[in-house]
């Protein structure tokens, strides 16, 4: 019971300045992956399946230590609030930032990446890494991904923006083989035509999930780093969650395509559900597949357990 009750304060300590930010600036909370803090509900999602059921017993001197830790990122936060994001607003040029937004939201999650690892480092020690990486990995990512989009952000990043004519070309084409309303493309622009009138939609690398496959990617390494498992399997699992990225990014600009053809082709009701239509599809996807693998794993083991058990009892018949 005491190791129990051991994690659940860790978790406790590790979500207060989450919650706290919650429950004081809910309307900072957008799911739009550059628009707000939601991803760091995600991120302590993440940390919180890891931590869960882990027969680990924590210090309290250990818990203790990592009580300043949360203070500190809710100072950060309320600072935010009361003047240091406008002073980050007004020292963006020095660093010849274009993407304003983008440039506020990476250092929410820069402090908070911070503020995972050194919590977890407290709690645990270096085995941390093994123990909860993806939810700092995830954190750590998005804020690597905004500090891009802050700096080279459309398709000023010619790599990134590579792969961006090929989706946009299978888009077409799934428009055009299932009926669903006139479309061609053009590069990284797509021209539409459906129920409310023409509309052409030009596509980025973030709007194109290209930043959620480097977020899997990071997310999906750490993640296999920590299970004992053949290297084969980890390979296939990593394949297989490719696979099922491109696959939600492949929806994702369908999606988008499908409410100018037949929702509306009014420019802020777009942005709205532009804003959200890829994290509501990708953050989901990524932690039922994290679950699945944990699940097969799980009732592999214990089959092995069993197996190594009979194998036992017949030796010694």
């Amino acid at each position: 019971m005491l190791q129990n009750k051991s994690m659940i304060i860790a978790i406790a300590i590790i979500a207060s300045p989450i919650m706290f930010a919650l429950a004081v600036f809910p309307d900072t909370f957008s799911l739009g992956w550059n628009q707000g803090r939601g991803g760091l509900l995600f991120a302590l999602a993440f940390i919180a399946a890891e931590l869960i059921g882990i027969k680990l017993e924590i210090p309290k001197k250990r818990l203790f230590a990592a009580i300043p830790l949360a203070g500190a990122a809710i100072v950060y936060l309320v600072a935010i609030e009361f003047g240091l994001k406008n002073y980050l607003a007004t020292i963006a040029p020095q660093f010849h930032v274009l993407l304003l937004d983008s440039w506020d939201w990476m250092w929410d999650f820069i402090v908070f990446a911070i503020f995972f690892v050194a919590t977890l480092t407290i709690l645990f020690g270096k085995r941390w890494i093994r123990i909860s990486p993806a939810g700092p990995i995830y954190a750590a990512g998005t804020a690597i991904i905004l500090s891009l989009d802050a700096f080279f952000p459309y398709d000023s990043l010619g790599p990134l923006q590579y792969v961006v004519p090929y989706l946009v070309k299978l888009d077409v084409f799934l428009i055009t083989t299932f009926n669903l309303g006139i479309a061609s493309a053009h590069g990284n622009i797509m021209f539409l035509s459906g129920d409310h009138g023409p509309f052409a939609l030009q596509v980025f690398w973030p709007s194109a999930g290209v930043h959620s496959m480097i977020i899997y990617s990071l997310v999906m390494m750490a993640f296999l780093l920590k299970m004992n498992i053949p290297r084969n399997r980890k390979a296939v699992y990593f394949a297989l969650g490719v696979v099922g990225t491109v696959g939600v990014n492949v929806i994702r600009i369908l999606s988008l395509s499908l409410f100018v053809l037949k929702v509306s082709t009014n420019v802020n009701e777009f942005q709205s559900f532009h804003g959200i239509a890829g994290e509501i599809m990708f953050l989901p996807w990524l932690f039922v597949f994290l679950l699945i693998v944990t699940y097969v794993e799980t009732k592999r083991l214990k089959k092995n357990e069993i197996k190594i058990a009979e194998h036992e009892y017949d030796k010694n018949q």
